[in-house]
């Protein structure tokens, strides 16, 4: 039973890996290291396992990528610090959490990274709202049909995919192709 559980989600990923939101993703490779180069920074988010992600993917880039060359990425997840996360959703709302981390923080040239499954919540909206407003170049990487998000992102990475975990296992493997080619081709 099991078995065939497993063989039922490996087709679904390897089906999703061949979806075209993969066309997309030398897009935001590329992005990450002009940024990178340029010294922008790049922020992550995501709600529930893509809050999680993020923060797993800020320490790859933050770190693991500069090895390399000796100094990894300005990177910073919005989901990692629960203290302001509450403050600003006690204060102002839950909708707000990112979109006033980035008012505060970003700058044009920056990057935004959204994850999320649904493309609806309406705090990732925002926030790519607020990056396209100051200028920051704004990627979703999204599943189902992409939502609201889908829209209003520059660079939607969308994967039609009715299932969240394969959804959040694909917010993971675009973010590591990225870093595993960052960190093959720094300067390139």
């Amino acid at each position: 039973m099991m078995q065939q559980h497993i063989e039922a989600y490996t087709k679904n990923l390897i089906q999703a890996l061949s979806l075209e939101g993969m066309r997309q993703v030398p897009v935001l490779g590329a992005a990450m290291r002009e940024a990178w180069q340029k010294g922008n920074g790049i922020y992550i988010c995501g709600n529930g396992g893509s809050a999680g992600n993020a923060v797993h993917l800020a320490n790859d880039f933050l770190y693991g990528v500069g090895r390399k060359k000796g100094i990894g990425m300005r990177v910073e997840a919005l989901s990692a610090n629960p203290a302001v996360l509450t403050c600003l959703a006690n204060d102002i709302g839950y909708d707000l959490v990112y979109a006033e981390q980035l008012r505060v923080k970003a700058n044009p040239g920056d990057v935004l990274i959204v994850f999320s499954g649904s493309g609806n919540s309406p705090n990732v909206v925002k926030a790519i709202e607020m990056g396209n407003t100051l200028g920051m170049k704004t990627f979703a990487v999204l599943g189902y049909s992409g939502g609201k998000c889908k829209e209003v992102a520059q660079h939607p990475i969308h994967f039609a995919v009715d299932d969240m975990q394969i959804a959040e296992d694909l917010q993971l493997i675009v973010g590591h192709m990225c870093m595993q080619w960052l960190c093959a081709n720094p300067d390139d």
